[in-house]
């Protein structure tokens, strides 16, 4: 009989690192980095759409300023649906 291990592989996944920032009128925003990608997405307004432009940034972390979270934001273009 076979045994079913709990263990399976799994491929490595990028690591996320996720911050909180406010804009310009004060509308929380979360902003994830993977893989060169940095991704916006609204808190206070879920209906706003979500943002994503490219970055070459090795890590999302305190080095990071809020006014260059700010700045990304206004470049980065909406995510449109697929279809």
């Amino acid at each position: 009989m076979t045994k079913l291990s709990a263990k399976s592989p799994t491929a490595q996944r990028p690591s996320i690192t996720v911050r909180v920032f406010a804009d310009a009128i004060g509308r929380l925003w979360s902003a994830a980095a993977s893989g060169g990608v940095l991704v916006f997405n609204c808190a206070t307004e879920t209906r706003r759409a979500a943002r994503a432009i490219a970055v070459e940034l090795a890590t999302l972390d305190d080095s990071v300023s809020d006014d260059a979270l700010r700045a990304w934001l206004e470049q980065a273009p909406r995510i449109g649906t697929l279809l």
